[in-house]
């Protein structure tokens, strides 16, 4: 059986990253920009061998993922399923506010002074899952564990999948945030980050029910697309 490996892409700039506003479970689609960095990283990917490809039911995932897959050669072949159990954290009340006022509300829960003093205090995930839950007047974000439950169920079943079917590549298109979150689920040492790029490649690989990372973050396939397009 072939070694399950998981492509996992967070979903190119939309509209609310540009102007830096808060979108967890809200949606805006991708710009002009953001679309044509995918269609690089599209371009650096055509040739991968890719099973199957899943994406979190937001529009911005799924737009992502169907760019990727019209510039690989199988793309037309490859098996398309949804699972809303990747998409991003819920933010609740603070959804579509600008980010600076999250990320100035929920350090003051804390009792930080400020954003850079919680990050270097390495401040844990569920720290801020929680100050996230007590700041939102909406109640509708989510507690720490259906969070991790929900994250991790989701990408697990999605590699399972993948390797009851014989294993190999999948494309999995998620949220910045919610991949920093698996990253450290997978590994409770692995940093608490917030600077995962649009349509950046973080690889994963799946055996005997045990995740290990292989990269993160990388933004290297994008520039390898963009060669790509030069030279045709």
């Amino acid at each position: 059986m072939a070694k399950t490996e998981l492509y996992v892409v967070r979903h190119g700039k939309t509209m609310f990253n540009t102007v830096q506003r808060v979108q967890g479970w809200c949606d805006t689609p991708l710009t002009k920009t953001g679309a044509e960095g995918i269609r690089y990283l599209g371009l650096a990917l055509k040739d991968t061998d890719f099973k199957e490809a899943y994406a979190s039911d937001s529009g911005r995932a799924i737009e992502t993922a169907r760019i990727i897959l019209g510039e690989n050669s199988r793309g037309p072949q490859i098996p398309f399923r949804v699972d809303k159990r990747i998409r991003e954290w819920c933010f609740g009340s603070l959804e579509g506010g600008y980010d600076a006022e999250m990320w100035g509300v929920v350090p003051r829960v804390l009792n930080f002074k400020n954003y850079d003093e919680m990050i270097d205090k390495e401040t844990t995930f569920k720290e801020i899952c929680e100050a996230i839950y007590d700041a939102d007047t909406a109640n509708w974000a989510e507690t720490y564990d259906e969070l991790s439950y929900r994250v991790h169920t989701g990408f697990e079943d999605i590699a399972h999948r993948v390797e009851k079917n014989g294993g190999g590549k999948a494309l999995v298109v998620s949220h910045g945030l919610t991949i920093s979150f698996l990253l450290n689920l997978i590994n409770e040492e692995s940093d608490v980050r917030m600077d995962l790029a649009n349509g950046s490649v973080t690889h994963l690989t799946y055996e005997n029910g045990e995740f290990s990372c292989q990269e993160v973050g990388s933004t290297a396939y994008i520039e390898k697309g963009k060669e790509i397009a030069q030279a045709h």
